[in-house]
């Protein structure tokens, strides 16, 4: 079992909608949470001594937002120190006034981490830029914005341990500020995790015309990776459903999913399959004919 944590969060503009800074005990990791209106705020104020000094600092960082179609997007990026002594805020601030990029209206906040010594060069910034870009693409819960797989670099057995710890650390921060981008939507790293989950959650096959597949977790319920859906929308499908439908469509090819998606309810999953209102519990059987509520 995964060990509990204590988390260190300190709100910089004394409220939950400005600056965020998290630390762990016993971690040198520091994480920043800033939304894009405050990164200018970060350069000089009184309140950001602190939040300067490191964001003066090598670090990584995901920029964050939402597109036109209400995709979650994630663009993951490195930042060395520059000769003018700006090293993740200065990467920032070009990012904020580059209105050319084609995500420019779509990022709201950045997270980014450096270390309480400083202790990041470009390898590890490298390293970290690469391995963040690939298990956001693995999760499928965000639109990765990177157009190319950044370079991993060369780096030691010794240093990819040290940068695989600070990665799963990360990953956490990351989830507590609000993005679980990280974070598999069905876990999946070992056969005992996958044992664990499927006696707390058997599958659920979908009772209708369409093959389909479900589980559920903590969050919600998923669809699995390749079940069949409905091409076609009823008029009684919920808004909702509809909505969703537009969001995922580039996950859906000849009417199979491509990944698994989350839901909120059983019925959502299961109107989504349908392309009509639909609840749940009727839709969706074990093996043994019990619905998602008896489980």
């Amino acid at each position: 079992m995964a060990k509990s944590k204590s988390i260190n969060i300190f709100l910089i503009d004394g409220n939950s909608t400005g600056r965020i800074k998290c630390t762990m005990q016993n971690w040198t990791g520091i994480a920043y949470k800033i939304p894009r209106f405050k990164l200018e705020d970060s350069k000089t104020s009184p309140s950001s001594s602190s939040i300067a000094k490191h964001l003066e600092q090598t670090g990584i960082y995901f920029l964050l937002g939402q597109d036109e179609n209400g995709n979650q997007i994630i663009y993951v990026g490195q930042a060395g120190v520059r000769k003018n002594g700006r090293g993740l805020l200065g990467r920032l601030l070009e990012h904020k006034n580059n209105v050319k990029e084609s995500y420019a209206n779509d990022r709201n906040e950045v997270i980014c981490f450096t270390t309480q010594n400083d202790a990041f060069g470009p390898t590890e910034i490298s390293y970290l830029e690469n391995r963040f870009t690939n298990i956001a693409n693995e999760s499928g819960r965000y639109v990765v914005k990177n157009s190319n797989e950044p370079n991993s670099g060369n780096i030691t057995e010794e240093k990819e341990s040290e940068m695989e710890e600070f990665i799963d650390y990360a990953k956490i921060m990351v989830g507590v500020l609000g993005h679980k981008v990280f974070e598999p939507i069905i876990k999946k790293d070992t056969e005992r995790i996958i044992e664990i989950e499927e006696k707390e959650s058997p599958i659920f096959n979908y009772i209708g015309r369409f093959k389909a597949f479900g589980k559920l977790t903590n969050e919600g319920f998923v669809i699995l990776k390749g079940s069949e859906i409905n091409q076609i929308l009823c008029n009684s499908a919920p808004k909702s459903t509809i909505k969703y439908r537009k969001i995922y469509s580039f996950k859906i090819k000849d009417n199979i999913l491509l990944d698994d998606l989350l839901f909120t309810s059983p019925s959502a999953a299961a109107s989504f399959i349908a392309g009509r209102s639909a609840s749940g519990n009727v839709e969706w059987k074990t093996i043994d004919k019990k619905s998602p509520n008896e489980i």
